[in-house]
């Protein structure tokens, strides 16, 4: 029979890897864009697999233990990822172009399920009206979209979303 407290760090470790995945393959955009139903989301998620972390074992221990193999295994991913390009490749996504020289790319934003009034969205938050005026404008690979505007009154600003790290954040 497997100790207990060894089976919440395995069962923990698996949930975190699980969690990994499931984040690459719905996007980034999920992270940094949050709206109510994604809040809901993340907190039914955590709910779901806290019984599949700690199984039976509801005790004081067994939550720190989860939570203790959580930020070990968080700790050793990143600095895997930050030593193996290839890890690092499979995890995160590239940083993407949205409007390029006042032209914007609608493969891209369809692509990242990211909608026009979204784009609207960003470009008022760095003061610029028209797409027209950007330079450039980059889908970040923690969610956040910077741009630069071609207009040389207006400051060149990078502005990150409202991110929520209650899932972690792969990108520290």
């Amino acid at each position: 029979m497997i100790n207990p407290y060894l089976d919440i760090v395995i069962r923990s470790v698996v949930v975190y890897f699980f969690m990994i995945v499931a984040l690459r393959i719905f996007g980034k955009k999920e992270l940094s864009q949050l709206n109510t139903a994604d809040v809901i989301l993340i907190l039914l998620i955590s709910n779901s697999v806290q019984n599949a972390m700690v199984g039976s074992n509801t005790s004081l221990l067994g939550g720190v233990v989860a939570a203790f193999a959580l930020f070990i295994i968080n700790m050793i991913f990143k600095k895997i990822m930050l030593h193996s390009k290839f890890i690092k490749n499979l995890v995160q996504d590239k940083p993407e172009v949205l409007v390029h020289n006042g032209t914007i790319e609608f493969k891209t934003l369809s692509k990242l399920g990211i909608t026009s009034d979204e784009l609207q969205e960003a470009m008022r938050e760095h003061g610029v009206e028209h797409y027209k005026e950007v330079k450039l404008a980059m889908f970040e690979i923690d969610g956040s979209i910077s741009i630069i505007s071609g207009n040389d009154q207006l400051r060149q600003t990078h502005h990150k979303r409202k991110i929520h790290k209650t899932l972690g954040n792969l990108n520290n």
